[in-house]
């Protein structure tokens, strides 16, 4: 009687997302960026059954009733500490009745109330939870992204138009952790005076001046050709301004390969980071041009650490129909893989994205498969395709994806003004990755 234990978590962004996901919670007012959201403290019994699951009574407890007032809201950054104490032994000695509370940073009580909880007949023990997102089975993809860059030089990267705060302080937020070198390229009176309205301090940062954001695209591509810069990164520019002064014959960007894109996806219930491509450039590509695609996908996966990446050609069906031209493409990407006209992956399709992503799936229809159940890239049939997929991951999945333009003399990260900090700080570690790499080719290193 009276023995307590605790459970503490600072909460971050993702954590929010989960308990605004969890509790339904949706503010009015239009979209908010995810740091600056707020979730009922109604999650707060989230930590509770942590306490009770992990500690007291432990591993194998069962709530069977509960009893709690909320009050409050929580957001990013904010210190909770969820306590339980046993109040009453039931006489069986099977139920507790336990005291719960849970408090932030400033001693507010968010949460308080009893729960009776059963505990577990058999001694077990599990490794604790660290994080509120173990319970989505999230594996850290971006984290982990980040973590690589560690201790690599830092790439020079003009940051094309700069001239709203996120897209400034993300270079500099980037800058600050050694990731880049920036060099802002636009307008230097509005990007100055962006800076000074957002309390931004440009001391030392380089700023190429240009008329306009087609000027400053313009600008940024001819400094990637002459060597200047190792990377572009888009800023509040149109991506189109970028991309057509990426594509251009005469004065672009372009080598022997399409360009393509690829999302990066950190899918809470995939074990490991998930290629997407192409979803946001070609539209409806030929055959040689999804040579190219998967052959950019390779080459960037190998990149970010994955030795022989197992590439999955999606269509709608696993069978070859002539009716289906997905599939007859998918046949003739698995056999120029074969014949050494894409190195470096293994390719398996046509599959369709059942079994795809599970095993278990491609053994119901007895798929014999290497690819099946553990890709590491999905080469969609057409943008629309990949692009619908990326998105379903990302507002039903709670997936966040990152992403990059490949097939260029650089690598071009095309920044949203709609993505969070983590997705930009991810968005540039791959670039920054894919940059690293490209040194090691050219034996700069």
């Amino acid at each position: 009687m009276g023995e307590s234990a605790t459970y503490a978590r600072t909460l971050d962004a993702g954590d929010i997302e989960f308990v605004d996901m969890m509790t339904g919670d949706r503010l009015e007012g239009g979209p908010v960026p995810s740091a600056a959201r707020s979730a009922p403290a109604s999650g707060c019994r989230i930590l509770i059954a942590a306490a009770i699951g992990t500690q007291l009574p432990g591993p194998g407890s069962t709530v069977v009733e509960e009893s709690c007032r909320f009050s409050g809201r929580v957001s990013a950054g904010d210190a909770l500490t969820a306590t339980v104490t046993v109040r009453e032994k039931r006489p069986d000695g099977v139920l507790l009745v336990l005291d719960a509370r849970c408090v932030n940073q400033r001693g507010e009580v968010l949460a308080e109330g009893t729960s009776i909880v059963a505990c577990p007949t058999t001694r077990r023990t599990i490794e604790r939870l660290g994080q509120i997102d173990v319970a989505l089975h999230r594996y850290n993809a971006f984290q982990r992204l980040t973590d690589k860059c560690a201790g690599q030089p830092a790439v020079t990267t003009a940051v094309v138009h700069p001239c709203d705060p996120e897209s400034l302080r993300g270079a500099l937020d980037a800058a600050a952790k050694g990731l880049i070198v920036p060099v802002l390229v636009g307008p230097e009176a509005k990007i100055r005076a962006v800076a000074a309205a957002s309390g931004i301090d440009l001391t030392g940062v380089k700023i190429v001046g240009t008329e306009h954001s087609h000027a400053a695209a313009d600008k940024a591509v001819a400094m990637a050709r002459a060597g200047e810069v190792e990377a572009l990164m888009k800023g509040s520019l149109h991506t189109d301004e970028l991309m057509g002064a990426a594509v251009a014959s005469a004065t672009g960007l372009r080598t022997a390969r399409r360009m393509s894109h690829v999302f990066v996806m950190d899918v809470p219930t995939y074990p490991k980071p998930l290629l997407i491509t192409d979803a946001a450039i070609n539209i409806y590509p030929d055959l040689e041009t999804k040579r190219d695609i998967c052959q950019n996908a390779i080459d960037f996966a190998q990149a970010l650490g994955v030795a022989r990446p197992k590439v999955a050609l999606l269509s709608a069906v696993e069978t070859v129909n002539p009716q289906i031209q997905g599939t007859v493409d998918a046949a003739a990407l698995c056999k120029m893989a074969d014949r050494g006209q894409i190195t470096g992956g293994i390719l398996d399709g046509p599959l369709a994205f059942d079994n795809a992503i599970s095993a278990a799936a491609a053994e119901i229809k007895q798929i014999n498969s290497p690819v099946a159940g553990d890709p590491d890239i999905l080469v969609v049939p057409d943008l629309e395709a990949g692009n619908m997929l990326a998105k379903q991951l990302s507002y039903l999945a709670a997936a966040e994806s990152a992403g990059i333009v490949l097939g260029a003399r650089v690598p071009i990260v095309l920044t949203s003004r709609a993505d969070n900090a983590r997705t930009r700080e991810a968005s540039i570690a791959i670039m920054v990755l894919l940059a690293h790499s490209q040194r090691e080719q050219l034996g700069l290193r």
